[in-house]
């Protein structure tokens, strides 16, 4: 699965966020560092949003873009 992510350069290396999914946020002294750590960011992340959806009601929507 790919999401968009934003990267930034700042003073103390780069941080990157996810804007798909809302306050998934990761930083590293390198961009490639950076880029590594919002992966597991995301992963970590959806499993949190899977553990919170257990037990209900789940459905698909498709959406052309």
């Amino acid at each position: 699965m790919k999401y968009l992510v934003v990267i930034n350069k700042t003073d103390e290396g780069y941080s990157v966020s996810c804007p798909g999914l809302p306050g998934c946020w990761s930083q590293g002294e390198t961009e490639k560092e950076a880029l590594e750590n919002i992966q597991d960011a995301i992963r970590v992340y959806l499993a949190a949003v899977a553990d919170s959806l257990r037990g209900q009601e789940i459905r698909e929507v498709e959406v052309a873009v």
